[in-house]
């Protein structure tokens, strides 16, 4: 009940009709908000929005990108597939503020220097985009995201007489650096994300691509000038909401690094085990290739069965070999068929290359896995020798 309650006020607040034929006055400020990030990774890249500032008709809105439901039917698959879709958003502009001072993020505002008519023109797109038949689109969180329709609409409303600059000292970077400096690299979603996101974000972004991030957008607007006379996008700029010192969260001892440090550690201490007594702990060998064969599964998923194209080209299949699980039955086996031997051979030779890769840029990996891919590496030679030294002999009696 409490639930529905929440559901109808947040319809009362944030759902409006606007008629496109609504005229704005001479006092009309329009600006553009750039939020900090938040704590969670959903909100670790920052926001954007546009606000609609009319004193004299006592309109105060904002209009943001980027929002979507969870309650729509098929939403994880969907998601997975890269065919949710998105929405623009609006509200008033004080809840808006309000929530964003109440999660302690840092908020921004850049009044623009448009004439009437960009205003006008800035309006009346936005209340037709926000209409229910015009507000859904496909996301992409590089090119169509919360951050980039700032500027794409800016762009049509102002017929793309904006020109940004680039800004001093600026060094462009690859995507997924971009990326990585939002988030701290040993967290869960700093390696979530460099394990499902391929090598074509280890390109170099131009600098007008930096402005998929929010921070970007404050930046290069900040810069911006107008094409025909050179005079600034951005007439005033200031922070409305200072964020306040948060307390710091230690969880470093459930870390990636931590936890794949102690799985590397354990898989190399029963590794040496099985060497000082010449066996093989059969479970834990089952167990690697599930897991990594499963990975694998899904990055195939990712590359070849979506939308996403950030998915493209994902070179962590040399660790997480989609294969590794067709081979289960020889895992299992006391005495494996001798393919088997190649195909560890196979996958030694896979991880050097994934190494290679790495040295040259061709796709950076995430480091906490260091642990967990020198482990990896050690077990297969384990086998490799093994195998040759006590089982393959006696391929002759097992039929093969």
């Amino acid at each position: 009940m409490f639930k529905n309650l929440l559901t109808a006020v947040f319809i009362i607040f944030f759902n409006f009709s606007f008629s496109q034929t609504s005229t704005l006055s001479n006092e009309t400020k329009i600006s553009v908000i750039t939020v900090a990030p938040g704590s969670s990774l959903n909100d670790a890249f920052g926001h954007n929005a546009i606000r609609i500032n009319d004193p004299i008709k006592n309109l105060d809105i904002s209009f943001d990108y980027g929002r979507f439901d969870f309650e729509a039917p098929n939403f994880y698959l969907n998601f997975a597939r890269g065919k949710l879709n998105y929405s623009i958003g609006a509200s008033n502009y004080y809840d808006f503020f309000k929530f964003y001072k109440w999660q302690n993020r840092t908020v921004e505002e850049q009044v623009l220097n448009l004439t009437q008519k960009q205003k006008q023109n800035l309006y009346d797109y936005l209340v037709n985009n926000y209409q229910p038949q015009n507000r859904n689109y496909l996301y992409d969180f590089f090119y169509d995201n919360c951050a980039t329709k700032i500027k794409d609409v800016l762009n049509q409303a102002t017929n793309n007489t904006i020109q940004f600059n680039t800004p001093k000292d600026f060094k462009p970077k690859t995507f997924r650096t971009l990326i990585q400096d939002k988030l701290d690299w040993n967290s869960w979603g700093s390696l979530g994300i460099d394990i499902a996101l391929g090598s074509v974000i280890d390109q170099k972004a131009t600098a007008e691509e930096h402005m998929f991030l929010p921070a970007y957008i404050h930046e290069f607007f900040d810069g911006a000038t107008f094409k025909k006379n050179n005079e600034p996008v951005v007439s005033q700029s200031k922070i409305v909401y200072q964020q306040s010192n948060a307390p710091k969260s230690n969880y470093f001892f459930i870390s990636p690094l931590v936890i794949f440090g102690l799985v590397g550690l354990f898989i190399l201490i029963i590794t040496y085990k099985d060497f000082k007594r010449n066996q093989r702990t059969k479970w834990l060998d089952i167990t690697l290739f599930s897991i990594t064969g499963i990975i694998g599964l899904v990055i195939l998923f990712l590359w070849f069965a979506t939308d996403h194209k950030a998915t493209h080209q994902n070179y962590n299949l040399l660790w997480a070999c989609a294969l590794n699980l067709f081979v289960l039955g020889q895992v299992y086996r006391k005495t494996p068929k001798h393919w088997f031997i190649k195909y560890l051979k196979f996958l030694v030779i896979l991880l050097c290359l994934l190494t290679l890769h790495w040295i040259i840029g061709v796709q950076v990996f995430a480091f906490a896995l260091i642990p967990l891919l020198i482990a990896l590496l050690i077990r297969y030679i384990y086998l490799l020798k093994y195998f040759n030294h006590k089982l393959l002999p006696s391929k002759e009696n097992d039929g093969t």
